[in-house]
């Protein structure tokens, strides 16, 4: 058994990074960019108006003085009025500023008189309410560099300058193997020994989390020919392949013989490590294998702990997994020799380890923010002691 720390630098080692190509905007939300992006245009396109109010020229302003009002302009409007000196124009949110016009005073702060405007705001100053042409981004500047993630925000900002497509670092193609003739799905009519099928849904849920959609899920019974031909199928066209199940030294675990055969090289097998233990981790050419443990709480922590490091690696994007230190909660023990991934919650500024630490329990992962991790040679944590403390909200 290897070390976790060796086990997370031989996953990072051999997760090289993946091409790039051209999505819409639509497409692209969680993707990295591929390339530098500068602005097109001056955003905004012209100045315009930050509320509804009145628009004039400042220096034709004195406090007390009436305006002529004259027209409107509104959102979307192309043809402005001409303001000459002593005039005002009606204007609404976000429509063009006249080109004779450098200050807008909000509705709340003028009265009208017939066609006059008497403007009320003491502390009105030339520029107020108006947002300058180019003020957010000027034509030919650097938008965003490459590298960035796109985020809900990056997008509306490149969508705002008018980009369509942008060049991204493609995400991974993953296949999820998952194996065991005990497998049912949930709605389906169950038999005893059968079980409900948890792993597929939980991998999915973690990759839709950083933005990796429509995962090819594929059920294989416990038989070595069976798993040898959908392992060859799912290496043949992925990036990823996942497998859960399989990977102990059970008479019906055949995952470690079908990577054999199908000469996929073995990086490590087994960690020191609670929970997954026997995790396989190997490749054919640039396809990352992992044999996954079959029990739920296996299968998402090591998700998190190696599956993210090859993602965070194939796509560009940095550690996706935050850790910060933290004070435990309360006491927890162990022996020494592995270490410990503990379900936990972070509350008012500590973390506490929580009930029902074994693989095969979900109800307390369901509640769990992070995982606390104890070092290998730990064994008694007393509450208070910092430790380090894995982040699940991706």
């Amino acid at each position: 058994m290897i070390s976790v720390s060796e086990a997370k630098d031989v996953v990072k080692n051999n997760a090289g990074s993946l091409g790039t190509e051209i999505l819409t905007l639509r497409e692209a939300a969680n993707y990295i960019l591929a390339e530098d992006v500068f602005s097109p245009a001056d955003i905004p396109f012209f100045s315009q108006s930050n509320m509804d109010g009145y628009a004039f020229s400042f220096q034709d302003y004195k406090n007390g003085v009436s305006l002529r009002v004259e027209g409107f302009v509104a959102a979307g409007q192309s043809q402005l009025p001409s303001l000459q000196p002593g005039q005002a124009t009606r204007i609404f949110t976000g429509a063009p500023v006249p080109a004779n016009a450098d200050t807008v005073v909000m509705q709340e702060k003028t009265r009208v008189e017939g066609d006059r405007l008497i403007i009320e705001d003491v502390s009105l100053v030339k520029g107020n309410n108006v947002r300058p042409k180019g003020s957010d981004i000027r034509l030919g500047e650097l938008a965003l560099p490459k590298g960035t993630l796109l985020s809900p925000s990056a997008i509306g900002f490149l969508a705002a300058m008018g980009i369509e497509k942008v060049n991204v670092i493609s995400h991974p193609r993953v296949t999820i193997l998952i194996t065991g003739k005990e497998i049912r799905q949930p709605g389906q009519p169950r038999n005893q020994g059968e079980i409900y099928d948890a792993n597929s849904f939980m991998l999915i849920a973690a990759l839709g989390a950083v933005g990796i959609g429509n995962p090819e899920i594929v059920f294989v019974d416990d038989e070595l020919s069976l798993v040898h031909k959908a392992l060859e199928n799912a290496v043949a066209k992925s990036d990823i392949v996942l497998l859960t199940g399989g990977i102990s030294v059970g008479d019906f675990d055949f995952v470690l013989e079908a990577t054999q055969l199908l000469g996929i090289q073995k990086l490590f097998h087994k960690v020191k490590q609670k929970p997954g233990k026997p995790l396989f981790f190997g490749k054919k050419e640039n396809v990352l294998v992992f044999g996954l443990p079959g029990n739920p709480s296996s299968v998402l922590s090591c998700f998190y702990e190696y599956v993210l490091i090859a993602i965070a690696q194939l796509t560009g994007r940095d550690g996706l997994l935050k850790k910060i230190r933290l004070p435990l909660g309360q006491g927890f023990s162990k022996k020494p020799g592995l270490t410990h991934f503990l379900k936990g919650r972070v509350s008012d500024g500590k973390a506490y380890p929580l009930d029902g630490q074994e693989s095969y329990r979900l109800s307390s992962f369901a509640r769990a923010d992070c995982l606390i991790y104890l070092e290998e040679d730990g064994s008694r944590y007393e509450e208070g002691t910092l430790v380090e403390v894995h982040l699940l909200t991706i």
